[in-house]
């Protein structure tokens, strides 16, 4: 293992460790609201008094969490040693269950939410008894696979159920102390901040900050590729409760389970798992984020923006030296953990308000676009001839959804036409609510032009001798089919109002 100063490489942080009467005070503090939670029995069959005692445990949950985000807040070094019961609460775990997917999935164990849910008290308090006593066993999880926008396969990995909801209730405690840590630029998998938080920093970064030249990068198999190792020793900085590591590594060890063959897994973390998305962000954090804060702070003369969403992100530079500097480096740095950038996905192109006229001078062309997080971006102007950022819809995107709408039409061929035009109308409707940015309606209009054009092959297909004619057909596009609609403000507006 390489010493301190190596494994920051240039971004040093300093941990102190408290004192040991602050943490006997903070860890009686933690005993005594865990001893005074009590519990009321249910009145078997009253759905209202069950809503009624969830949410009080939800009160409850985040009442005592609140005393961890406080000493969190105000001690950025300090470790907690005392978290373990916060995790094997009755509280906590009861709120973890009721949080997940009914219909999710089952795991290598074929639990299911339901089944479970029939004496859900009693397991639960099982679950926390092994939790408390170290008896808890961390089960594979079941690999399966989905399709990419490239024609690739995503593995994701589905954890067992009582996975799920420990790993449900450890995220629920550890994000109380992360989220005070992560950076603002970090945009992923965190509460309160969405994919158009994301678009709408990057999009006012570019506009307002002059940059000229961006680097859309790509980590090649992030996830598989998280090293345990540093992963532990990241988390050290702040957990000093070795149960709660000791939990994490359980997971991380646990391994997976692929046409019935169990395969051991010495490094990444699996996708599909509550905690992985946590994960994720905390070795970004200290991996990237981090060191991005410090090398703008010491090595750039000029504004330097970044946006991360999960392990995707994008760095917009105004020198063109800088960006460059910044490429070489940044390779280096994820070498020493083991990562790597995606050579395809990965490119350093002139982009911003006068990269229009410096490649039209030099005869090169328009200039090149990105696409991040479902949106191609393209340089463009206003009316009135001043730069923006053009946001449209990928094209492999849409036309990936447009062949599962044309495979699913195709099996609902013979359901009444009210049924298809009310699941039409929710997948339009769910398009334009992500989609529907500015300057966007042009691909939200052929997206719904293209629905109704296969809606109308699939009602032909429905009879040899009733054709349907257009003029019915465009009454049952009116119907059924909502108009492209933009639902988000303009960037500037929605920063504006956040800021």
């Amino acid at each position: 293992m390489k010493n301190q100063d190596e494994f920051y490489a240039g971004t040093k942080l300093e941990t102190v460790e408290t004192d040991k009467k602050k943490s006997k005070g903070l860890n009686c503090w933690h005993r005594q609201v865990a001893e005074a939670m009590e519990r009321r029995d249910l009145v078997e069959g009253n759905m209202r008094q069950q809503n009624i005692q969830r949410t009080q445990c939800r009160e409850r949950v985040q009442s005592a969490l609140e005393r961890v985000r406080q000493v969190a807040v105000k001690d950025r070094n300090v470790k907690f040693t005392a978290l373990m019961h916060q995790v094997y609460s009755h509280d906590t775990l009861e709120m973890a269950y009721f949080s997940l997917k009914k219909d999710a999935t089952a795991g290598v164990d074929g639990e299911t939410w339901r089944h479970y849910s029939e004496n859900w008290e009693g397991n639960l308090k099982d679950l926390s008894e092994r939790l408390k006593r170290g008896a808890y066993r961390a089960k594979p999880v079941r690999r399966s696979y989905i399709p990419k926008a490239d024609g690739k396969q995503r593995p994701l990995g589905v954890p067992a159920l009582e996975d799920k909801i420990v790993q449900r209730a450890t995220v629920e405690v550890l994000n109380v102390i992360y989220e005070t840590d992560f950076l603002g630029f970090s945009y992923g998998y965190r509460r309160g901040r969405s994919q158009h938080d994301c678009l709408d920093a990057l999009y006012v970064g570019i506009k307002t900050k002059g940059v000229q030249f961006v680097l859309d990068a790509d980590i090649s198999g992030f996830f598989d590729g998280i090293s345990h190792e540093w992963m532990v020793k990241f988390m050290e900085q702040r957990i000093a409760d070795h149960r709660v590591i000791r939990l994490i590594q359980k997971w991380l060890s646990a391994g997976v389970m692929e046409k019935g063959e169990w395969r051991p897994s010495e490094e990444g973390t699996p996708q599909g798992g509550s905690i992985s998305p946590l994960l994720a962000n905390l070795f970004l954090h200290y991996v990237l984020d981090l060191w991005v804060q410090q090398w703008r702070r010491t090595q750039a003369c000029r504004e330097v923006v970044v946006v991360r969403w999960a392990d995707d992100f994008v760095v917009g530079f105004q020198l063109k030296s800088e960006a460059v500097q910044f490429f070489k480096e940044l390779r280096e740095r994820f070498e020493k953990f083991g990562l790597k950038l995606h050579p395809e996905k990965t490119r350093l192109i002139e982009f911003g308000s006068f990269a229009m006229e410096n490649r039209r001078r030099r005869k090169q062309g328009k200039p090149e676009t990105f696409n991040f997080l479902g949106f191609t971006h393209v340089c463009g102007k206003t009316r009135n001839g001043m730069f923006t950022v053009i946001r449209k819809t990928i094209k492999k995107k849409m036309s990936t959804k447009l062949q599962e709408v044309k495979a699913e039409l195709k099996r609902r061929m013979h359901e009444p036409v009210p049924d298809v035009g009310f699941w039409l109308r929710s997948v339009i409707m769910g398009h334009n609510r992500y989609y529907g940015v500015p300057m966007n309606l042009q691909s939200l209009r052929s997206f719904r032009f293209q629905v109704g054009r296969y809606w109308h092959h699939s009602l032909k297909r429905r009879s040899q001798k009733h054709r349907i004619t257009w003029e019915r057909m465009r009454k049952l596009i009116r119907q059924w089919l909502p108009l492209p609609e933009v639902c988000h403000p303009y960037p500037l507006k929605r920063m504006g109002v956040i800021t």
